[in-house]
């Protein structure tokens, strides 16, 4: 049906690539390519019956994109290399006529700050060019924006109240990791906290608000209120939305480390001079962490991710809660990647196939939840990544 092209060739990678591996109707041809290309290689190989073609790209360097999408000449660039990319990601397929998806929206490299606005002033650009940009297809954000578009379309006149929960109920075994770029989770989860309420954002310090909550099957964990990148999509999609918070779980161990690491200076962002050489803190502690492609193996116990939501059905108030649990152990088992990879990387390659399918293809930029929700929580389902339903119960929020 068409040819894509993978940019990354970490944990979320691995798992793009072997899933559109096994869906040959579908992905016709697949490239891996990243700084790299003994990575890709190895992922290839684990893949076998070579059906992924591997390359060397540097997604800092336009022209070298360019080059390569020129010479492999794919329908779709699935990114998932790092936020610092996309625009150069962006810019590469705009100069090849290229359609573009990733799962985190772009962040600049000397700021700890994520929005949408640098991707979405592309967005006359891809519809005059004719190009399809398909933004944040992850899980979170990514799934959790077309739960919302699910609950919207199917169950609630009017959503009033959103609170996105995410809780990794895993154990790897180590005394500190991330789940995923250390460099990019460490600027994420120590940034102040922000929530939408009655028309504007309201700003927190770092986990100051946060209270147990009570996930299937993993049961209570601490939860904090974080900023995450899909409420200012969301709450631009659903104006109705008089609150929008994203809640998530951290062990006191993990921010133990966490505020060690702050007040040391190691999570800085600044260059600083070593030795005659000038490196940035929190990518040499990138460097001495665990990879956390490598966490899989050992990793017990589930993640469960999703949406609690409130607000009018026929002029009644309801209540509904639409989750996923998936088990590191299982997304091992399949993948060679643990939980966290594997949910990012199960809806990137269903993006990709809604854009194949001509089901998720229109001019311009677009989130997620712009698109019709139905045909990506079909593939949900059949692709690894079931959700669950709950009508009219207690949210705890």
């Amino acid at each position: 049906m068409g040819k894509v092209l993978i940019i990354g060739a970490g944990g979320v990678g691995t798992v793009v690539a072997t899933k559109m591996a096994g869906l040959p109707e579908v992905f016709t041809e697949i490239m891996l390519a990243s700084r790299t290309k003994s990575k890709c290689d190895v992922i290839a190989d684990k893949i076998g019956n070579n059906r992924v073609k591997t390359a060397q790209v540097n997604a800092d360097n336009v022209p070298e994109l360019v080059e390569l999408i020129k010479s492999f000449g794919p329908d779709i660039v699935v990114n998932v290399a790092l936020p610092y990319q996309d625009l150069h990601i962006m810019d590469a397929c705009l100069e090849t006529g290229v359609a573009y998806l990733d799962t985190a929206n772009y962040e600049p490299l000397d700021e700890a700050k994520y929005e949408y606005k640098w991707q979405w002033a592309y967005h006359d650009k891809f519809k005059d060019a004719g190009i399809t940009a398909i933004l944040g297809c992850g899980f979170d954000p990514g799934v959790t924006s077309i739960f919302t578009a699910h609950a919207a379309k199917h169950h609630f006149d009017e959503i009033q109240y959103l609170d996105i929960v995410d809780c990794n109920g895993g154990d790897h075994g180590k005394a500190f990791a991330t789940n995923f770029n250390p460099e990019i989770n460490i600027r994420e989860v120590t940034q102040k906290g922000k929530f939408w309420e009655n028309g504007e954002w309201v700003e927190t310090e770092p986990h100051e608000i946060h209270k147990p909550l009570n996930y299937p099957n993993i049961g209570d964990r601490e939860s904090y209120v974080i900023y995450h990148e899909e409420l200012e999509s969301l709450v631009k999609n659903y104006p109705t939305l008089k609150r929008a918070r994203f809640w998530m779980t951290f062990g006191q161990e993990y921010l133990t480390h966490l505020r060690v690491i702050q007040n040391i200076g190691m999570a800085g962002i600044e260059p600083i001079m070593y030795e005659g050489k000038e490196i940035v803190p929190i990518q040499f502690l990138k460097a001495v962490l665990p990879n956390p492609g490598d966490l899989g193996e050992n990793y017990t116990g589930e993640t469960s991710i999703g949406c609690r939501i409130k607000g009018l059905k026929d002029g009644k108030e309801k209540t509904y809660y639409i989750y996923n649990n998936c088990s590191h152990q299982a997304a091992y088992e399949e993948t060679g990647a643990q939980g966290v990879s594997y949910t990012t990387g199960v809806p990137a390659t269903i993006g990709a196939m809604m854009y194949l399918q001509g089901l998720w293809k229109k001019a311009g930029v677009y989130n997620v939840e712009e698109f019709n929700p139905d045909p990506f929580m079909e593939k949900l389902n059949q692709l690894g990544l079931p959700w669950i339903e709950q009508h009219d119960v207690d949210l705890e929020l």
